[in-house]
């Protein structure tokens, strides 16, 4: 008889463990779906450089910056300043696109942001 009620207690742990990790997945899915509606900031870096302050003081309309990249190089697609992807400059009608060259893996992605 002591054997079947270790069983039993057995038992009703095993189901506790089972409403835990069924309470787990049910939150990890509604942290999903308040993640997924979260707004960032999206940008496209065309390039960067390193100017002294008397170079932007003397800047005017008409002034040529020259940035890291090369033409052609793959331009960068960042969320809140984290690269997730690259690609290249489309027009989408009257305005700028941009289509995906390189995606950078998903599990990566989340863990950078």
């Amino acid at each position: 008889m002591e054997d079947k009620e270790v069983n039993l207690v057995d038992q009703a742990d095993q189901a506790s463990d089972s409403e835990s990790l069924l309470e787990e997945t049910n939150k990890s899915k509604i942290d999903a779906d308040v993640l997924q509606n979260i707004a960032v900031t999206l940008s496209l870096e065309v390039g960067r450089t390193s100017l002294k302050i008397r170079d932007i003081m003397s800047l005017s309309q008409g002034s040529v910056v020259e940035l890291s990249k090369l033409a052609g190089e793959p331009l960068d697609l960042l969320v809140n300043n984290t690269r997730v992807a690259q690609g290249e400059v489309v027009l989408v009608g009257d305005r700028y696109g941009v289509k995906l060259t390189n995606v950078v893996p998903a599990s990566e992605r989340v863990k950078n942001l």
